[in-house]
């Protein structure tokens, strides 16, 4: 039994789990009468190293921006939609062992793919916290679930980060709880301190900016969406008639429909104000595109225009941050939970398995195996199998020929295909010849014949009739022979294919 289970008190210690404050639930609504100076207060205050109003602000910018939201979820399910796996250390058989044990206890962890989305949440807030949440299973630790804990129950105070726990409301130092219970996932848009290097904290100026626009968009439709209606009344109309009138242009308004005194009069005023309305439109769709540039690199694929060769041109740019938020993510894993869980269960000594994310799509490893290709046979370049095996994701079976040759010569498949045509069309070409040679050699019998009585006798007359055979197969087997070695040709190329 390894160490950890002869310290009771530490292994309490991480089956314990980080109880939080319940007034911590409920968020202070920071992004209400949202300003330029309250933005910088709370900005200010985060630079501080209190992060609570900062990360209840991006919660709320991501619930109130239908846009802002799509783009942050297609920036993280693009990496939660990919496969992955544990990769041994080595081919050592204990390195392969321990892989596969922590394959094992990562696939039963309950709903393992919504805590990759959770820790990809530092995409947006710069920093994502998980806790973990262990169990003793038939003598080892394995991990029950993972907890996501806001990152508003976290500060710095002295360049130090600090937890507010239950039992601890000014702060517990996060190196005081044991090391093996809480992932730390930080992602960093921008140098300098972790509470400014969310890509939130970039967006969050256009965000108030769309929203100011919004505003005055809503108050330009209900002022200027609709005619307005003016009554006229006579001079002698009294105080009941105006009353009346008033409550019949008000019904009209509403109802689009109303009865008037016959001495009354209502006129409908057009406003065409398009020209105007469009200003509206035109500044939220460029905060949209600003926040499109700052999440996913580009605006093609999530805005509308574009050509498609354009659109595929940008798409190579998002590619660029997907792989860089898969190593991220996998370099966390590693450390924070992969390294746990063999330390616990095995010990110290022994080494790491690495968690890979399959990035690489179909399209791109044919251009490489091209690429593989004419380095190793066009170039003679010498290229490891081992490596291909590992380039290619490919498993490595117990026994294979260490000089098979991986990978074909495309270059002389394509020649080889182009003289197999031509082989082909010249064996039809002697096909046709040789039959006419034996045809001519049957002409020729029937015109020495003087009338239709001597064409009878050679048909009816055996030795005849053999002999005739016998020259015209024996043109046959002459073209034959050519026939046949450009077919031996064809099998030959075949085979090498």
């Amino acid at each position: 039994m390894f160490s950890i289970f002869k310290r009771p008190k530490k292994l309490e210690k991480i089956l314990t789990k980080i109880e939080l404050p319940k007034w911590a639930n409920y968020s202070t609504y920071p992004s209400f009468n949202l300003t330029p100076e309250k933005l910088t207060k709370i900005f200010r205050e985060a630079d501080s190293g209190n992060i609570y109003n900062q990360m209840e602000l991006f919660e709320e910018m991501e619930e109130k921006d239908p846009h802002l939201f799509s783009q942050l979820q297609t920036r993280k399910n693009a990496v939660v939609g990919l496969n992955w796996e544990i990769m041994a250390f080595s081919e050592d058989e204990k390195d392969k062992e321990i892989a596969e044990f922590v394959k094992d206890v990562i696939k039963n962890i309950k709903d393992f793919d919504n805590s990759l989305l959770d820790l990809l949440d530092a995409i947006g807030k710069g920093i994502s916290f998980l806790e973990i949440n262990w169990k003793l299973d038939n003598g080892y630790l394995k991990i029950e679930n993972l907890t996501y804990i806001h990152p508003k129950h976290f500060f710095w105070e002295d360049e130090k980060l600090k937890i507010v726990t239950k039992d601890n409301l000014t702060g517990l130092n996060i190196n005081e709880i044991q090391e093996n219970k809480i992932i730390i996932h930080k992602y960093k848009a921008s140098s300098g301190h972790e509470s400014r290097a969310g890509l939130l904290r970039i967006v969050a100026w256009m965000y108030l900016f769309k929203n100011y626009t919004l505003k005055d968009w809503v108050t330009f439709i209900e002022k200027y969406g609709m005619p307005i209606l003016l009554g006229k009344y006579d001079e002698g109309s009294s105080e009941q008639d105006k009353e009346a009138l008033i409550e019949a242009l008000i019904n009209i308004g509403t109802d689009s429909a109303g009865i008037i005194n016959g001495n009354t009069n209502i006129n409908v005023i057009d406003n065409d104000k398009k020209t105007s309305a469009d200003i509206f439109e035109k500044m939220a769709r460029f905060c949209d595109e600003q926040i499109s540039k700052a999440i996913l690199g580009q605006t093609l694929t999530s805005d509308s225009g574009g050509s498609y060769a354009q659109s595929k041109t940008h798409n190579e740019v998002r590619r660029d941050l997907v792989s860089a938020d898969c190593k991220a993510l996998a370099t966390t894993i590693k450390e924070y939970l992969i390294k746990p869980i063999v330390v616990l269960n095995f010990g110290e000594e022994y080494k790491i398995p690495d968690f890979v994310f399959d990035f690489e799509e179909t399209e791109d490893l044919l251009k490489t195996a091209e690429i593989y290709s004419k380095l190793k046979n066009e170039l003679g370049l010498n290229i490891d199998n081992e490596h291909l095996y590992e380039k290619f994701k490919i498993p490595k079976p117990e026994t294979h020929n260490e000089n098979i040759k991986i990978l074909k010569e495309n270059y002389k498949k394509q020649n080889n295909s182009k003289k197999i045509d031509n082989l082909i069309e010249e064996l039809k070409g002697n096909s046709i010849a040789s039959f006419k040679e034996g045809l001519n050699i049957f002409n020729d019998e029937i015109d020495k014949a003087k009338n239709l009585n001597e064409i009878k006798e050679l048909f009816q007359d055996e030795n005849k009739l053999n002999k005739l055979l016998k020259k015209m197969n024996n043109a046959f087997q002459k073209e034959s022979l050519k026939g046949g070695l450009i077919l031996s040709n064809l099998i030959g190329r075949y085979e090498d294919e």
